[in-house]
């Protein structure tokens, strides 16, 4: 008999199984305040459970866990980097980022991505497989456990796509905002995505009061697919339809990334196409200088560029910021850690 993964289950779903066993209904509170308030990593931790129901516990679950393989800590903001070490041998990356406000995890939907950005380490190695709602909360519950801290901000911006993996970040959205667990706000949550139409229409339909930030990165289809197969399926105008939709729907502001790449999408009619095409919407454009990574010749924009395209967007009614950038001395961007290690086993 297969284990059911406890991580996964929300108190509902898990109070049906353990009364189904025979215990007692509270039982299913107690296990599951270990499992997302207190990060327990094994039964054995649920010290106030007694011993002989932990090992029946034990026999019919398991808790999905992942292990630190790599730490690297910034010694110019404190950013911390993590490779974690999955149960089937994988890596997924995470980064925790230190605000004013308190503490942000970017976490990771997949292992791999399917998408293809040029500009991105995250698709190096290929696609493996979707991440689970209990790898994904692993991810948060790890690293607040390794540092000590309380999580207050989640973005959904590590490596994979994540409406590329929408049932299982649905149920990790829902259970990493349960009061009775991590009880992280819907309104402190980011989700990243590069443009998956038909899945945009979806979440505006749930109105879950997130931030939804969408990868543009170029004014027009010509350059958008030179960089980003996704548009050859939905292109721009198609995006930015389903874009005004959410908006409309949700009242909620979109959040364009913009990744200022050198002779490619920084020019000044550059901008001047994006103001064109984002006017009147609820939104805000965050330019990204690009990362650099080995496998493209990408070079970023520089502060001359970035500030006239940024005066451009301003000029035309657009509101605009520039990225700070974070962890730049541990490679602190998506993907890069996770290619590291696989070329390395190779």
């Amino acid at each position: 008999m297969s284990k059911t993964d406890i991580r996964s289950l929300s108190l509902s779903e898990l109070t049906e199984k353990t009364v189904s066993m025979g215990l007692p209904k509270y039982r299913a509170g107690q296990i599951y305040s270990w499992l997302n308030e207190k990060g327990a990593v094994s039964f054995d931790d649920m010290t106030n459970i007694g011993k002989q129901l932990r090992k029946t516990l034990d026999d019919e679950f398991y808790i999905c866990n992942c292990k630190i393989d790599t730490k690297l800590v910034s010694q110019k903001d404190d950013t911390v980097k993590y490779l974690f070490d999955l149960s089937d041998g994988e890596y997924v990356e995470s980064v925790v980022m230190k605000y004013k406000y308190g503490y942000t995890i970017c976490i990771s939907t997949q292992l791999g991505c399917k998408m293809g950005c040029s500009f991105c380490a995250s698709a190096i190695g290929g696609f493996k497989r979707h991440l689970r709602p209990s790898e994904m909360l692993s991810e948060v519950i790890t690293a607040q456990n390794d540092l000590g801290i309380r999580i207050s901000h989640i973005v959904l911006m590590g490596t994979g796509e994540p409406l590329d993996n929408y049932d299982n970040v649905m149920k990790f959205l829902s259970l990493v905002t349960d009061e009775n667990g991590l009880n992280i706000s819907m309104r402190h949550i980011s989700l990243s995505t590069c443009g998956i139409v038909p899945r945009i229409y979806d979440l505006a339909e749930k109105r879950l009061g997130l931030t939804l930030s969408v990868s543009l990165h170029a004014p027009n289809d010509s350059i958008r697919s030179r960089s980003m197969p996704v548009n050859l399926k939905w292109n721009i105008e198609e995006l930015l339809k389903a874009c005004r939709c959410y908006t409309e729907v949700t009242s909620r502001r979109i959040s364009f990334e913009y990744a200022m790449i050198s002779g490619l999408n920084d020019s000044d009619e550059c901008a001047r196409e994006l103001s064109s095409r984002l006017r009147g919407m609820l939104c805000h454009v965050n330019l990204i200088p690009v990362n650099n990574v080995r496998e493209n010749n990408y070079v970023r924009s520089d502060r001359e560029r970035l500030r006239s395209f940024s005066e451009i967007l301003q000029k035309n009614g657009i509101n605009v910021t520039v990225r700070r950038t974070l962890g730049s001395d541990i490679n602190a961007s998506c993907g890069q850690l996770r290619a590291k290690k696989i070329t390395d086993k190779k």
